[in-house]
């Protein structure tokens, strides 16, 4: 029997062109770009008959019927891959997918020098003042200098809770800054971790002894609401807190009491509960938070490179191959097998 049309769709946000252009040039597979869905209804008919579906990774900027839910997938039976758009994957019920023998993959890595470089930025902003005296200098009068005066980050202490690909990189850009750099990563030995530039702690040595927090870590059911008003507490009072990693992983009303305490002198913002956060949100209201609105990875260098990364992966799953960033490998027999059932072409053994 011949093979089947591979058949891609994704809705129509924002995308680096160079995903549509890889995906139109490859022989055996159909992209097709719908409206974004305004019901369940809508969302399931342009998924009718997909193969691969392309997700946008910010939960906020999509309805909730856009997500890889259980519902979807029963609406999808010949679904094989759903891919996020980025290196989170909230949109994505991994666990139903993996059920299902659905291949699940990211984009990781392909964002990691911009979001260590902002990490780095929300830094320097929070230390040295830099958003806060830009704030005051464009409405007031009659301060001075002095009232706005800065820390140096040479000498200090940074933890990184996760050093994978942006944590790697910001311990790089840290140990530049003449920074010392501790990190902590279930996921690596203790050697690893050296090698990638800090030394290893726990996380309870982390809070204690850093004089920056930088979480870098994914969102899931290990790291849901772990900086909470506990863990602020036993942060390095006058300590500063950042997250570029996602929302939800530190509780927004704990940082704003340990802020308002004093026992946080401040923090850098790029993820939130809410996206964007309320405009009557308190920690906006904190002259110590900079606060920016999920665009550490939003650079032109890296959305090119997401979409690059994103395309490649597609084409190689839909020809037969194991992609280098598969969330969920345990589904991988299963994905073989339904994939050769479906698709009417052979898997691609190592």
């Amino acid at each position: 029997m011949s093979a089947v049309t591979a058949r891609v769709v994704r809705f129509n946000s924002f995308i680096n062109p160079v995903f549509d252009e890889r995906l139109h040039s490859e022989a055996g597979i159909e992209l097709q770009v719908h409206p974004m869905p305004v019901s369940q209804a809508l969302a399931n008919a342009a998924l009718q008959g997909v193969h691969a579906y392309h997700v946008s990774a910010a939960k906020d900027e999509q309805p909730p019927f856009a997500f890889v839910t259980p519902a979807l997938i029963a609406a999808c039976p010949d679904l094989l891959c759903a891919s996020s758009a980025g290196a989170g994957y909230d949109p994505i019920d991994v666990a139903a997918c993996t059920r299902a023998g659905i291949a699940v993959v990211n984009q990781t890595g392909g964002n990691a020098v911009s979001v260590a470089e902002h990490t780095l930025g929300l830094i320097l902003s929070v230390a040295h003042r830099i958003a806060e005296s830009d704030r005051l200098l464009r409405r007031d009068r009659g301060f001075s200098r002095e009232d706005l005066t800065g820390r140096e980050i040479a000498g200090k202490t940074i933890g990184l809770v996760g050093i994978g690909n942006i944590g790697r990189r910001v311990a790089a850009l840290a140990h530049a800054f003449g920074m010392q750099v501790l990190a902590v990563d279930p996921l690596l030995s203790s050697d690893e971790i050296r090698l990638r530039g800090a030394e290893p702690a726990e996380f309870d040595e982390i809070l204690e002894r850093s004089d920056f927090v930088s979480l870098h870590c994914p969102r899931d059911d290990t790291t849901r609401g772990m900086m909470d008003a506990a863990a602020f507490a036993r942060m390095k009072p006058g300590a500063v807190f950042i997250n570029t990693a996602r929302g939800g992983i530190h509780d927004e009303t704990g940082l704003l009491q340990a802020i308002r305490s004093g026992r946080v002198a401040g923090a850098g913002l790029d993820v939130w509960d809410r996206e964007p956060p309320p405009l009557d949100h308190p920690l906006l209201a904190c002259d110590t938070v900079v606060a920016t609105y999920h665009t550490a990875g939003v650079t032109h260098e890296a959305r090119r490179n997401m979409a690059s990364i994103s395309a490649d992966q597609i084409v190689r799953l839909l020809h037969g191959e194991r992609p280098p960033r598969l969330v969920n490998p345990e589904v991988w027999p299963a994905y073989a097998r339904r994939f050769e059932a479906i698709l009417k072409r052979p898997v691609q053994h190592p």
